[in-house]
């Protein structure tokens, strides 16, 4: 007792299209892609593929098909998030018991927690591989969001592209941010001066913890950020997994 469980990791990496997240966490521990988006067909990676809907996804998880692997990747977790909106619409009635063909149509807030509720159910799936043993990244893209600062001005910074809506009520952003033992945010080491101008290196940064431009956290990864040298730079899955990747 008394010391530090490693165990297997729920991670997030998120950033822009085509900054690398596919490339990175191929470099994680024995992984399996299941790739909605066919981000990975340039990649030598083993995946999953056929997957066409929230059910095809949640069916691939309750196999054993994945079992074999130390790490899962679900590439992308916002595609997945876009299944259980059709998945929503096609199984879950209003209170007439009436099908709809807009989460909007529920009436106001119900879609979002209809939606928010399936989503529940692929985040129990990734818990039962957790159990199992098996590390779970999720990509996902970005997005710019309004971040509400009682102290003084609002703000923007960059957040995981998934549903939250400005309640904070049916946030699926929220929910996987709490989840996840990492969120890690994938951008360029570049800041902006007073007149507007870009400076910086333009780096790919691998950021690990919360900053006023984007949200991060680790629980176990320094405050520093890591610089993203290559396709084959894992020294981010060294610090987490321990080892050299």
């Amino acid at each position: 007792t008394g010391k530090v469980a490693r165990g297997p990791q729920r991670i997030v990496i998120y950033g822009s299209a085509g900054i690398g997240k596919s490339s990175l966490a191929v470099l994680t521990p024995n992984p399996v892609f299941l790739d909605l988006e066919m981000g990975t067909r340039a990649i030598d990676v083993k995946r999953v593929g056929g997957i066409e809907s929230f059910a095809d996804v949640r069916d691939c998880l309750q196999s054993n098909a994945l079992d074999s692997f130390e790490s899962i990747v679900i590439d992308t977790a916002t595609r997945v998030e876009e299944m259980a909106v059709a998945h929503t619409l096609a199984n879950v009635p209003t209170e007439r018991g009436e099908h709809v063909t807009s989460v909007e149509a529920y009436g106001f807030g119900k879609g979002l927690q209809h939606v928010y509720d399936t989503y529940l159910l692929f985040l129990q799936d990734l818990d039962r591989h957790v159990r199992g043993e098996r590390n779970i990244i999720l990509l996902c893209h970005d997005c710019i969001s309004d971040v509400p600062n009682p102290t003084g001005e609002n703000y923007i910074r960059f957040e995981p592209r998934l549903q939250s809506p400005k309640s904070g009520k049916a946030s699926i952003r929220h929910r996987v941010i709490e989840w996840a033992d990492h969120v890690l945010f994938l951008g360029y080491d570049v800041a902006a001066t007073k007149a507007g101008k870009g400076i910086g290196g333009g780096t790919r940064t691998i950021w690990p913890t919360e900053r006023p431009d984007h949200i991060a956290k680790s629980r176990t990864l320094p405050d520093s950020p890591m610089p993203y040298t290559s396709p084959d730079d894992g020294a981010v899955w060294a610090a987490i997994f321990g080892g050299a990747q």
